[in-house]
């Protein structure tokens, strides 16, 4: 007996490129599953990164997910239509607006 094929929950976004994922999967599982296997960059000597730690702990895993940067990807879930992007250590965070009143 086999068991039956896990229902594909939805379709994220990775830097323009569709990616599904199945529920309960997480953004790593998804572009993981995919065969993405690096959505950052280090630092200094540029190398690749994606899942290390798989649990939250490493921070290698660090997207843009819907605007709000460096989001690990091992622990946040996948949800349909979000839009994930690669994650660029090196651009500058953006200001956080002053409030005048």
């Amino acid at each position: 007996m086999t068991a039956p094929e896990p229902v594909r929950a939805g379709e994220l976004t990775f830097d323009g490129r569709p990616v599904p994922f199945r529920e309960g999967q997480t953004v790593g599982a998804a572009l993981t599953g995919a065969g993405i296997s690096s959505w950052r960059t280090t630092r200094g000597a540029r190398e690749p990164r994606g899942l290390f730690c798989g649990i939250g702990v490493c921070y290698d895993c660090i997207v843009t997910v819907d605007g709000l940067r460096s989001r690990r990807a091992c622990v946040t879930p996948a949800h349909d239509g979000q839009i994930v992007q690669s994650d660029d250590p090196a651009a500058p965070l953006p200001l956080p607006r002053r409030s005048d009143g």
